[in-house]
């Protein structure tokens, strides 16, 4: 009996102490991802309000004072909606291009924090690359985040799987890639011509099968989790995005992750 007390203590210890994440919701209505190395936490973008914030860190056992920063990606109103008032609430400080900074559209915050693409900075325990990605915003970058010998990628919104994002997040031991939508759901879809032009341009969003490509592009071996994420309600199911990467997975379909809009995922492990 001790000696099984004793290896989930370990286990536990192990757990606190590895790189995870969670998303608190990822879509067009909002979009937030939590990364910890046990110590330090950070928010990658906040697209929901402040206290439907609050209550899905919560579902996630985190306070919002247990936040050490909030990172931008773009200013796009799904991935900024509450960062003003999350910041000014709890004091915290926001990372972001100074393009995202100077479209205006955070309000203010109690300190801005501006970031260069590809020059990598670190907060406490963790080493963050932010990459420069093709996106219709005004300096829009995604996130590699390193901790204790293993690395996250969290690539989210992109129109097109460019070589240098493909070369950036080479290496990844997990990542986060958006699927949003399938073309033929696009087309056929409600969303207004230009919109769909937008969607499915090379500056919009990731279609399925361009997210196969650039997994096939990225390399698959050292990969423990893959999360499709934000997966557009209207222009795709998830089921589509699972058919298109499931045989990238060597029949290990558990290593296969859906980001929902209503309740993200819970948190991973980077083991």
């Amino acid at each position: 009996m001790a000696t099984r007390q004793s290896a989930s203590a370990r286990g536990q210890a192990e757990w606190k102490k590895a790189l995870r994440f969670a998303s608190l919701g990822s879509g067009s209505k909002g979009n937030a991802t939590l990364v910890s190395d046990g110590e330090t936490h950070v928010l990658i973008d906040c697209g929901f309000g402040l206290r439907e914030t609050e209550s899905r860190l919560a579902r996630l056992g985190l306070h919002p004072r247990q936040l050490s920063a909030v990172l931008i990606t773009h200013e796009h109103g799904d991935h900024i909606r509450g960062v003003g008032a999350l910041a000014r609430r709890y004091g915290l400080p926001v990372h972001l291009s100074a393009g995202t900074w100077l479209s205006g559209r955070l309000g203010d915050v109690p300190r801005h924090e501006l970031i260069t693409p590809h020059s990598r900075f670190t907060i406490k325990g963790l080493e963050i690359d932010p990459i420069t990605v093709p996106h219709d915003a005004r300096e829009p970058v995604q996130f590699c985040v390193s901790a204790r010998e293993r690395r996250l990628g969290v690539l989210t919104d992109l129109g097109h799987p460019s070589a240098h994002v493909v070369q950036a997040f080479r290496g990844c031991d997990s990542l986060i890639l958006e699927c949003n939508h399938d073309p033929r759901m696009l087309a056929e879809g409600p969303y207004p011509p230009r919109l769909k032009r937008r969607v499915g341009g090379d500056w919009g969003h990731l279609a399925n099968a361009q997210a196969h490509s650039l997994l096939r592009q990225v390399g698959l071996d050292r990969l423990q989790r893959i999360v499709c994420s934000h997966i557009s309600e209207q222009n795709n199911r998830p089921e589509l995005a699972q058919e298109i990467l499931n045989p990238l997975l060597d029949g290990d379909e558990s290593r296969l992750v859906i980001a929902a809009q209503d309740k993200g995922f819970d948190w991973q492990i980077v083991a």
